[in-house]
């Protein structure tokens, strides 16, 4: 597959830094300064709001390259469309990473309690998955950058996330861990650790 580097640099120039979430640096009992015992998490957040009281869920051990995109922050166009099939709706994150040997785009929507109906969360992975169709075509256009997020070179995995309360449950519950790169068949993962979830589970990777 084609190097991710050059993608994630245009995304940092084209979206603002509000709309970003980048790696922390995380070091559990190592050594500061070898670089092999580095180890990277994102920290994703819902603010407080109308509909939250706020809450957020770490994805741990992630590739060096990778940044997350706040989608839901992406207006949608009511002034031209009428949404009657869910065309204005956006999940909350959208992942990009690269782990050396696969690239991955990870459409992610996440909520304190429980997701409401199933058809209701696929057309918010949907909704980000056209947000990310619409950066590809104004790269392309604007930027002269053709080969920029080719659908051919990544891999998409789309995951729900449910019960983020930081309550300590006994059980954590995933469904359909290996064939989730389509909105239909989404990863749905119920209370997960308090931790955070590791960045394998998401993509379904043994590494």
């Amino acid at each position: 597959m084609g190097g991710m580097r050059p993608d994630l640099d245009i995304l940092r120039k084209l979206i603002k830094d509000k709309a970003l979430v980048t790696v922390e640096e995380d070091w559990p009992g190592k050594e500061r300064g070898k670089k092999n015992d580095k180890k990277f998490f994102l920290k994703l957040k819902e603010p407080v709001g109308k509909e939250s009281s706020g809450y957020e869920i770490k994805i741990l051990n992630t590739p060096e390259d990778t940044i997350a995109i706040k989608s839901d922050m992406f207006s949608f166009p009511e002034k031209i469309f009428r949404s009657t099939r869910g065309e204005g709706k956006r999940a909350d994150y959208v992942i990009i990473a690269s782990d050396g040997e696969k690239n991955w785009i990870v459409y992610i929507e996440m909520k304190r309690g429980k997701h409401g109906q199933g058809g209701h969360i696929v057309q918010q992975l949907q909704g980000s998955k056209c947000f990310i169709d619409y950066c590809r075509t104004v790269v392309q256009t604007f930027w002269r950058e053709s080969s920029f997020l080719e659908e051919k070179d990544y891999q998409q995995r789309y995951v729900s996330v449910e019960n983020i309360d930081g309550k300590k449950r006994p059980i954590r519950k995933i469904r359909n861990p290996s064939s989730h790169n389509c909105p239909e068949n989404m990863l749905k993962i119920s209370s997960p650790a308090q931790k955070g979830i590791w960045f394998r589970e998401l993509v379904g990777s043994a590494n």
